[in-house]
């Protein structure tokens, strides 16, 4: 793989994960277009890594408050877990913690709650994902469906749930449609955002919600590609590697910034039009190109 080609794919993910338009879909489209079948998904997870670094930057407050908060609620569940062994052994009533103290704990609580049914879909249909961007025709049925749920999204009224108000059932249905979007050309961010706003979430939390919530999920991911990514990346270029990183983490920062302002006023609407468009290119792709 040419450093020009790796830096491009690096652009292209740094544009399409944040912006609602799928960045596997058009990851799986360009590397046909390349004639780059044979890169490992390893490449990919890379670029993931780049524009998770701009989440970490855009959203670096937060989510050191949350990592503190998540300690905090694991340390007290570990306590109350002894207090309940104690209790039962001495007869005393159990003096247990209170876990959820703050909005920050309740959304780290919501993020760790999301995370698990993304992980099931992830592990359960990892052989299916890695295929799926084999051919066109998967990546363009799946942006049909991204145009569809992000045309939706900008008919929905704008809620008013904020961590507090946000109910676990909330947080296990917003991690199944992450687990699906996995899917080449379902948009990750734009079926989490989606989601959230069908909670009922505000429209600035759902937003930091669908970017805070794909940290554990890249991450996941990346450690489950571990084992291939030497090999990978021995086959290809470390330094092609991780200038697509770097392409991928400027350009997202510069597009999460971008979807604040496009979910506050409500202009879904033409990133649907264009996931249309290119869904029906992709589809019509697959029986033409052989």
């Amino acid at each position: 793989m040419s450093f020009i080609k790796a830096v491009f794919l690096g652009v292209i993910q740094g544009l399409t994960e944040f912006l609602p338009v799928s960045s596997s879909g058009h990851l799986a489209i360009f590397k046909q277009i390349f004639g780059m079948e044979d890169v490992g998904i390893s490449f990919d997870v890379f670029l993931h890594i780049g524009t998770l670094t701009a989440v970490f930057i855009v959203y670096w407050k937060d989510i050191v408050q949350l990592f503190v908060d998540g300690v905090g609620i694991l340390v007290d569940a570990v306590s109350n877990l002894f207090e309940w062994i104690r209790s039962k052994r001495s007869g005393e009533e159990p003096n247990y913690r209170k876990v959820i103290t703050s909005a920050y704990r309740k959304f780290a609580m919501l993020v760790i709650v999301s995370t698990i049914p993304t992980g099931i879909l992830g592990v359960l249909g990892e052989k299916f994902i890695d295929g799926a961007g084999a051919s066109l025709l998967i990546p363009g049925i799946c942006l049909l469906v991204t145009a569809v749920l992000l045309f939706i999204s900008d008919q929905l009224p704008g809620g008013d749930k904020t961590p507090k108000k946000t109910t676990y059932g909330n947080a296990v249905f917003i991690g199944l449609c992450q687990g699906v979007a996995t899917l080449p050309g379902l948009s990750r961010s734009g079926t989490t955002i989606t989601a959230g706003l069908l909670c009922g979430l505000k429209r600035e939390f759902a937003v930091k919600y669908s970017f805070i919530m794909s940290i554990p999920a890249i991450l996941g991911a990346a450690v489950l590609k571990l084992p291939k990514m030497g090999t990978d990346i021995a086959s290809a270029s470390a330094v092609a590697y991780i200038a697509g990183a770097i392409a991928a983490a400027v350009v997202g920062y510069i597009c999460i910034k971008t979807m604040l302002v496009v979910v506050k006023n409500k202009k879904f609407k033409y990133f649907s039009y264009y996931c249309f468009v290119v869904g029906l290119v992709a589809i019509i792709g697959s029986f033409v190109v052989k």
